[in-house]
């Protein structure tokens, strides 16, 4: 796990990276009703937009929300690492599916101007909930500590 703010700052953007781009795939593939190859190449156009959103949120309110919610739960120094790092991924998504369905609301389903606004967010993070568990669980959350844990071995 990161030991500095630089690690942090790695750490957060592979986890952007892996997650922003499968959720923005998980996306599209709802909006244009299935899954083909031609979703990877749209959603990177996404990636660029949702991507640095997603970084500002996780690093300065996510982040910070999810290690305080774990550290009042779990002690570090008595508590199996495991624990901490499944609290800390579960709280992350907790913070960050409202958020960035949010983000998604407004930049790509209508804005804030249209009536239904807010039941079409509140659908959007229904829908997302499940795939961000998935993905954070599953494969990103995985993928990203192996290739943090290689990059920053401790010598």
């Amino acid at each position: 796990m990161p030991k500095s703010l630089f690690q942090e700052i790695i750490f957060c953007i592979m986890m952007v990276f892996f997650m922003v781009y499968s959720m923005i795939c998980y996306n599209i593939s709802l909006s244009i009703g299935g899954f083909s190859n031609k979703v990877f190449l749209m959603a990177f156009h996404e990636l660029i937009i949702m991507g640095p959103i997603a970084f500002v949120l996780d690093m300065l309110i996510a982040g910070p929300l999810a290690k305080k919610v774990t550290f009042s739960v779990f002690d570090p120094k008595k508590d199996n690492p495991i624990w901490l790092v499944l609290s800390i991924s579960a709280c992350s998504i907790w913070i960050m599916c409202p958020l960035m369905s949010f983000a998604a609301t407004i930049l790509f389903k209508g804005g804030l101007m249209q009536k239904e606004v807010i039941s079409i967010w509140i659908k959007t993070t229904i829908f997302n909930y499940p795939m961000a568990a998935l993905a954070q669980f599953a494969w990103a959350g995985p993928i990203v500590r192996k290739l943090f844990g290689l990059i920053f071995r401790n010598k």
